[in-house]
């Protein structure tokens, strides 16, 4: 079994093989939609806990006291029991996600996925306005990352783990594999090859059959067949597009605004966020949780104007501001709703204005999903197709296009505001490249470029044991004091000094004496990717990397060098092809 572990490892290691990689897929596909369905079936359980019916939706059968309590008692509770936890311990959500793909080569921490899962849980079971999209993603890509790390599979293949985590997470949340993928390539790994898309529309495939099978092939939105009326609506959509935008931007600028106070204690963060929830509760109920409920009665036209508003603004206020105080919640969710608050508001009046050009109203609100998740998460690919997956419809697609274009124009191009995940990443100062140098580095193996003939050479040499060098020449030779590794040196010129300098065979020879030009080193684990190699290089201001495996006993087995140069060369002939 091991040795079948280990050629299954060494297979991973070329990003080209696609049957190893399928298999990635397949269970990191089952893995995140049951991850993803024990998170949905908490948030339910604990809601009942409290008298919440309806899988944790039905807060507005509460009491007035209880519709401010809860989330205010719940926010303060979340907050005092994470406040034991170091910082880094608490980020959750997609920007965690992200950001540990490019800091931390794909591992995720475990106790980052417990705080997500507990956490996440507890909050939207509490009524804290958010979505439950970004904590599966979280979750998704975290089940799979540790799965990966277990094996001791290679850092690049934990790329494609994390994605097909990702693409499971949307499609079990939503039964839309196709948009699921897309999510995935787009805004996780921001990129796109054919190689990597397999493994994950097989990992979106196997979480939407497990969410289908396990939940009973339950409906999460009852969409209404939609059709666009008349091309003369088009300007009219095109408005939508730029409200959905306003409504985004507005979204962004307040969890922007609301991360200021991210210095203070975090009780009194989640603490002033639960307030400021149940504040708003008491003027709509309809937006404490995740709010699918309220979706579905906005799609079949039982909210008036007035209450689409009043829903659609609270929404936005309560979500951003404790999204940005660092709640373990998510914006997928909450955007729809907003977007078809907005949707819904201008499809009324439209329909009161001109009745005999306007849609049905479905239409209007369908749009307005799409055109506020693509333009919360820049995004349009994703958008286009969950509603396509949704409304399973493909005649939506033009309009709902132009709902999107014209969202994220006004969102990023007028008022320059960047996604909701990238503009968290910025206030952090994370750096997250994805130029295709660095995407070519994160998913290449370090040992494609690695030169496996290199020997350990004592820095005290007797002159007997120097006779393997003289007749096999090695690329390199590993200078060691006490096993202690020190530095590297070209094999041909070490094997030249002594052919230089002949002395008896019990003769001792201290090379840090000889003059031959010496190239400092660093460490990485043979799981590394080049990117990480370079990484560890820079950080030590090496020249060249040592590449460390373990045995079965667990000790420490040299396996080959790489050097700034070899990956640069590497680099650049990438690049070219």
């Amino acid at each position: 079994m091991q040795r079948l572990l280990d050629k299954y490892r060494r297979t991973l290691t070329n990003h080209e093989s696609i049957l190893s990689y399928a298999i990635l897929g397949i269970v990191g596909g089952v893995a995140s939609g049951l991850i993803v369905l024990a998170f949905e079936r908490s948030i339910g359980g604990l809601a009942m806990l409290w008298g919440v019916t309806g899988q944790g939706e039905g807060f507005e059968a509460l009491p007035m006291w209880a519709i401010f309590a809860l989330p205010t008692g719940g926010a303060l509770i979340l907050g005092l029991v994470l406040s034991v936890i170091k910082p880094e311990d608490r980020e959750t959500g997609v920007v965690h996600v992200i950001s540990r793909m490019n800091s931390h080569y794909g591992m995720l921490n475990l106790k980052n996925a417990l705080v997500q899962f507990i956490g996440g849980a507890f909050a939207l079971a509490t009524g804290q306005s958010g979505g439950r999209e970004g904590p599966g993603v979280h979750l998704g890509a975290a089940i799979n990352s540790k799965l990966g790390q277990w094996l001791g599979l290679p850092n690049n293949s934990l790329r494609v783990l994390i994605a097909c985590g990702t693409a499971g997470g949307i499609a079990a949340a939503f039964n839309t594999p196709l948009a699921g993928v897309i999510f995935a390539m787009e805004v996780i790994i921001a990129e796109y090859t054919v190689v990597g898309f397999i493994p994950v529309i097989l990992a979106a495939v196997s979480a939407s059959a497990v969410s289908r099978t396990l939940s009973s092939g339950s409906t999460l939105f009852m969409i209404p067949e939609v059709a666009l009326n008349s091309l003369w609506e088009i300007p009219f959509i095109i408005l939508l597009g730029i409200c959905c935008g306003f409504a985004i931007t507005a979204f962004i600028t307040i969890s922007k605004l609301s991360a200021k106070i991210l210095h203070w204690p975090i009780a009194i963060r989640f603490g002033i966020a639960g307030a400021l929830t149940g504040g708003l509760g008491i003027l709509a109920p309809e937006i404490l949780g995740i709010g699918y409920d309220t979706l579905n009665l906005v799609l079949h036209e039982e909210l008036a104007i007035g209450l689409l508003l009043t829903i659609g603004v609270c929404k936005i206020v309560a979500t951003s501001f404790s999204s940005g105080v660092g709640m373990p919640i998510g914006v997928i969710g909450p955007s729809l709703i907003i977007g078809a608050c907005v949707g819904g508001t201008l499809g009324l009046f439209g329909q009161s204005i001109v009745p005999a050009l306007a849609s049905d109203y479905a239409l209007y609100i369908v749009l307005g999903m799409a055109a506020a998740m693509g333009a919360i998460l820049n995004a349009p690919l994703a958008a286009i197709l969950a509603v396509i997956e949704l409304t399973q419809s493909v005649s939506i697609a033009m309009p709902a296009l132009l709902a999107i274009v014209a969202a994220t124009l006004t969102n990023t191009g007028i008022f320059q505001q960047r996604s909701a995940h990238q503009t968290v990443l910025k206030q952090l100062r994370r750096l997250v490249p994805n130029d295709p140098l660095n995407q070519l580095l994160h998913r290449t193996d370090v040992s494609s470029s690695m030169e496996v003939s290199v020997v350990k050479v004592p820095i005290l040499l007797l002159r007997s044991t120097a006779q393997p060098l003289l007749m096999a020449t090695p690329a390199w030779c590993l200078i060691e004091r006490d096993t202690d590794p020190l530095y590297l040196i070209r094999g041909e010129e070490l094997v030249q000094w002594l052919n230089d300098n002949p002395a008896a065979d019990d003769e001792v020879a201290d090379l840090t004496e000889v003059n031959i030009r010496r190239w400092s080193i660093s460490d990485v684990p043979i799981q590394a990717t080049l990117r990480q190699a370079m990484d560890s290089m820079r950080s030590d201001t090496a020249e060249a990397a040592c590449i460390y495996g373990r045995n079965p006993e667990g000790k420490r087995v040299l396996h080959g060098i790489v050097t700034r140069e070899t990956i640069e060369t590497f680099s650049l002939a990438g690049l070219r092809n």
